[in-house]
Formats: C-alpha cells, structure tokens, sequence
C-alpha cells in the first residue's frame, strides 16, 4: 500500500469582532518631523460663546496669570544673580588665583581655557571681564587679555544649557529645548576654532581695537543700571559681595587672600593725612625733601589711609559665622531650588496662555519671515531684538536661559533661537562698552579696547557663521545633539561635563606641560577628529568615493560607535541605584501573585477588559516560554 502523507492543517486565526472600551493603538497617519513646532489647539470655549460674566472671568484670569507670569520672571532672574553669587562664593578666591600665572596666560590656549573656567566658577561674563581689565592695569598686555575674553564668551553659555535640563522630562520638548540652548555653544565654540588661530597668527583684533582707541577721543561716563535698579532692592537683601577682593587677588595683593567676600560695611570714609613716620635710612624716604635725620633716627613723611566705618549692610549673612565656601553652598542649593522650581511654573503657565488665536498670533510674529525679496532681513531683525533684549536686562545668560523654555514648548523655532542668541551675544558686548567707559581714567582705554575686542570677536563669528545659510552649521550640529539627548537622556550631562569641564581641564594640563607636548598629544589628536568628521560627511553624502571597509562603521566594536551599549550600562547603574525600591515593589508584587494562585484566582491587567484579547496574550505568552525552553535544551 502507499502510504499517503496528510498535511497538518493549523486553524487560521479568525478576526475577532469583539471590540475593547480601552483604545490600545493610537493611530498616526503621516510621520511628523520631530522640528516641526507642534500644533496648538484650542480646547477651550471660544469668547463668542461666553456670555459677559465668562468674558470678565477670562479677561481677569488672563490678567492674574499675566502677573504671576512677571512674578515668576522676577524671581528667576533674581535667582540667576544669586547663583552668580553663590559660585563667586564657592570658587571665587580660586578664579582670581587662577589669574595669576602671568607665564601660564602667555599661551593663547592656557588663557582660553582659564577665561572659560573662570566664568564657569564666577557664572558671569561681566564678573570675569571686570577681572581681566583690573590685570591688563596691572599685570597682563592686551594681547595676552584676548583669549580669555574668547573663553569668557563659551564659559557664560553653560547656563541656558543647565537650563534645558530641567525640561527632560518630555521627550520632544526636551530635544528642541537642548537644541535651543547648544545652538549658543556651538556657535561660541565654533568661532574659537576659526578666529584663535587667526588671531594668535595676525593680531587683527588687537590691531583694529587699538586704531578704534586712538582714533577717538573717548571721555569716561557712567554705566547705566537698567534691570539691576529693579532686582538689587531683593538680591541686595540675601546677599552683598565685595568684588574688589577677587581682583585684589588676581592682581597679586597678598592681604586679600585673608579677607571675606562678604560684604559687611556699606558706606565707608577713608581719610589721608601725611604723618611722620621712621624708616631704616634715607633710602627708604617717600622723597629727598621730605627726609631728616635726627640723630641716629631718619624720619619721613608718608600718605597715611585710615578707614572709618559709618554704616553697616542690611542682609541675611552680614553677621553670619560661617565661612564663604560653606555661605556659598547655601545659596547655591537655595539658587538652584528657586530657579528649577521657577522655570518648571513659568513653562506650565505658558502652555496654559499660549493656547488657541493667542499662540498662534504670536508663533506667527516670531517665525514668519517677510515677504519674499526681504525674507533675509528678518534674521538680522532678530539679531537686532536679542541684542536689544540683552542690553535691557544686561545679561546674555538671562535672556538666553529666557528663551530657552519657549524653544521647548514650541513657540520659538531653532532657526528663531539661532539669531536671538547671536544678538545675545551682540548685547552683553554693548553692556561692556558702558560699563568700561564707566571705568577711571588710568584704566579706560585698557577697559574700553577689551570691551571692542569682545564685541569685534562676536561680529566676526556672526559673519563666518550667520550671512550664508549654508554655512549656520550651529543649528544642523545643535538639532543632531537635540536628535541624540532625545534618545539618550543621559548623553546631555555627559556633554555639559566633556564640554564645558573635562576638555578644558586637558587642554589646561597639556599647555602647563609646554609646547613640545600639546603639539604632541594635540595634533594626532586633531587629525583623528577631523578624519573621523570626513568620513562621516562622505558616509551620509557620497559613499562611493569612500572603500568599502569605510563606506559603514560596522567594523569597530559596537560600544566604538554606537551608543546603544552605553545605555545600557546606564540603565543598569540606575537600576542598581533603584534596586531597593524595585525589589521591595518586585516582593510585594510576588507576594500579591502566589496569594491569587492559592486562591485559584487568574491575575488579569485591567487594560484587557475584552477576554477574547486576554486569551490570545496568553497563548502568546506560552508560545513564548516553549520558546524558550526549546534555545535551553538545544544540544
């Protein structure tokens, strides 16, 4: 007989046309582009509906979160001064020591990379620049004062980006938001590698600052106090700095490593008289006319100082016991608190205002361009706005940490952000101007030919990178960091750390090891960047001029070129970090469960209300565990 051979028919899975309450699966018709500012919709009443009790309720509504929303704005821009003190606090005796290896600051590296950590310890550009000038009197050349202008530039950008990270909670909001924030590092860092070289070569800035100086008769004037008449009534209660102490420190003055930054006297008069004084011989007299001996004695006449102290500080920690760093500590904690706490209400109260024709109003005054043959003109409208802005409130750090928020919720485009922040950058140049022209006469054309400097540093960045679209590198590097932190959460505190801390402090330590090292360790270094970066470019561009073992990365270790491994690692730290609470919830879960199997009972997630779903997970799951058992016993 022949034995025939029957097919084993599987029944098909029919349809179930059981429907569940519960909406599982979201559709998405079209992929959105995750830069595309997302839609606002109104989800409230419209005023024609409202009758007129709903429409006075709206209008004082509105008008309440209007205030709240200034209240807020205050107390944030309060904390950002306070964090300031804080870290002059905590750091600010090492940053003027910092300043004082003359030798250390004749390399052009060295001094950019004591500018950019100066400011990072001191958190203001002003601060760092006020320091720089009170040196180039005393101790530094022009010349050597230039890269640390250049370094004060990037060091003053960490701030909006420390910004952005309390805004990670959201994965979209968070990838425009660190994008809106880095966009302002990557323009800083990018017009330090193009114009150090250029200047350590040429000298272009100094020697145009310098004809600008000697060409017009400037005469000193005073700084005007603009924001600062409004925030210091508040600020100055919390805390007062002597900052004439950091300078003392950084100009060499021996007596003023001992003294407090705290400020303690308000109002002072010192009084000068000349007084006899004895000194060793006549040598040693003020001048010949003004030395006599007497007998064995030679006596002189000398300027005598005497402080008289009339009135005293009004603020917390005018009579507190306790060192700077551990008064430093306390406001830096307090500080961050206050500003997390005020960034996180302003950005809720603006996603509850900026609904319906309002946001939509707005979204279009800020990113419409104009009509088509002057459509360039509106970026430079934005460079002159944020210059504007920064002047008003006299501080880029403010007004790009300000911006940042409205980058996240949507409101702002990154190619918005880009010229606000360039203007920024244009701004706090201009408070310099003022405040230098406020400096005495010995010390203007010094204090006024570094301000020019930082303003001509940040025009000639604005022209290599803002002019030509093609070449706003800035915004293309800063959406693909958006693009990677979005994934990888932790990857942004890992570059705030490389960038601002980690690089620095390497280039730092090669340049105090000479010039034969960092052209040893730096060069090689460099060209491996840039190798890397060519090959990248012709990956993505044009793949066949590259050999085929190049054309991917697929031929390095995984952890080389991906960040998928680090990740793990992370998520593996974190959850050890976790692990108490996740095995107290893992027992109680257990627990839960051997007590409902006793009890003959079957646990059932309540999103699977239709049983015809929960029966076909539950044939998926068995599938699953034969699965498994069948890879385990394989011989």
């Amino acid at each position: 007989r022949r034995k025939r051979s029957f097919p084993c028919f599987v029944p098909e899975a029919k349809p179930n046309l059981a429907h569940s309450t519960v909406a599982l699966v979201e559709p998405d018709s079209e992929e959105r582009d995750p830069w595309d500012l997302p839609e606002i919709k109104d989800t409230g009443v419209p005023w024609s509906a409202l009758d007129t009790r709903g429409k006075a309720l709206r209008v004082l509504v509105s008008v309440l979160k209007l205030i709240l929303l200034l209240g807020l704005l205050y107390m944030f821009i309060c904390s950002l001064d306070i964090l300031s003190s804080a870290f002059q606090l905590a750091g600010g005796k090492t940053a003027g020591e910092i300043f004082q290896d003359s030798s250390v600051l004749s390399n052009p590296l060295a001094g950019l990379v004591i500018g950019v950590l100066v400011t990072l310890l001191v958190q203001s550009s002003s601060t760092s620049s006020s320091i720089v000038v009170s040196m180039v009197s005393a101790v530094l050349t022009v010349q050597m004062a230039v890269p640390i202008i250049m370094g004060t530039n990037i060091g003053t950008s960490v701030t909006n980006t420390l910004v952005a990270m309390t805004q990670a909670g959201d994965r979209s909001t968070f990838r425009r938001a660190f994008a809106g924030a880095t966009v302002h590092d990557f323009f800083n860092w990018l017009s330090v590698l193009v114009l150090l070289p250029l200047e350590a070569a040429t000298g272009y800035l100094y020697i145009l600052t310098k004809l600008i100086i000697d060409s017009f008769h400037i005469q000193s004037g005073e700084a005007p106090d603009l924001l600062n008449v409004i925030t210091d009534p508040l600020t100055e209660s919390i805390i007062q700095l002597d900052e004439s102490v950091i300078r003392d420190i950084a100009i060499g003055i021996p007596e003023a490593k001992n003294k407090s930054f705290i400020k303690k006297w308000c109002q002072t008069y010192t009084n000068t008289t000349l007084k006899n004084m004895t000194v060793s011989g006549p040598e040693n007299c003020t001048a010949p006319s003004l030395c006599w001996v007497d007998g064995n004695t030679t006596i002189t006449l000398k300027n005598m100082s005497e402080t008289y102290y009339i009135k005293k500080c009004q603020h917390l920690f005018v009579d507190v016991n306790l060192t700077d760093l551990a008064i430093g500590l306390i406001l830096l904690a307090l500080s961050l608190l206050v500003l997390c706490s005020c960034l996180v209400l302003i950005v809720k109260l603006l996603n509850s205002m900026l609904k319906g024709q309002v946001a939509l109003v707005i979204k279009k005054i800020i990113n419409t361009d104009f009509p088509f043959p002057f459509g360039w003109v509106t970026g430079y409208i934005a460079i002159l706005v944020g210059a504007g802005m920064t002047f008003i409130v006299q501080s880029s750090s403010v007004f790009t940490s300000a911006i940042t928020p409205l980058v996240g919720i949507g409101v702002i485009s990154i190619e918005r952000a880009y010229p606000l922040s360039l203007g920024s950058n244009i701004g706090t140049t201009t408070t310099a101007i003022l405040a230098a022209m406020a400096s005495p006469g010995d010390k203007l054309a010094n204090a006024l030919q570094i301000a020019l400097v930082h303003l001509l540093f940040n025009l000639s960045g604005i022209v290599l990178w803002y002019p030509i679209p093609f070449t706003r590198f800035p915004i293309r590097l800063a959406k693909g960091l958006g693009n990677i932190t979005a994934s990888y959460r932790w990857f942004a505190a890992v570059y705030i750390i490389a960038c601002f801390f980690v690089l620095p402090l390497f280039v730092f330590s090669l340049s105090l090891a000479g010039w034969q090292v960092l052209v040893g360790v730096g060069v090689p270094l460099i060209v491996v960047l840039v190798f890397i970066v060519v090959v990248n470019v012709l990956q993505k561009r044009r793949p066949d001029f590259l050999p085929a073992a190049l054309r991917s990365w697929d031929f390095l270790p995984l952890w080389a070129h991906s960040l998928a491994p680090w990740d793990k690692v992370v998520g593996v730290c974190t959850a050890k970090c976790c692990c108490c609470c996740k095995c107290c919830q893992g027992t109680n879960e257990e627990h839960e469960e051997q007590k409902s199997v006793l009890n003959g009972t079957k646990v059932h997630k309540a999103v699977y209300d239709n049983p015809a779903m929960s029966v076909e997970k539950e044939v998926e799951n068995e599938i699953k565990i034969e699965l498994n058992i069948l890879k385990k016993t394989q011989l």
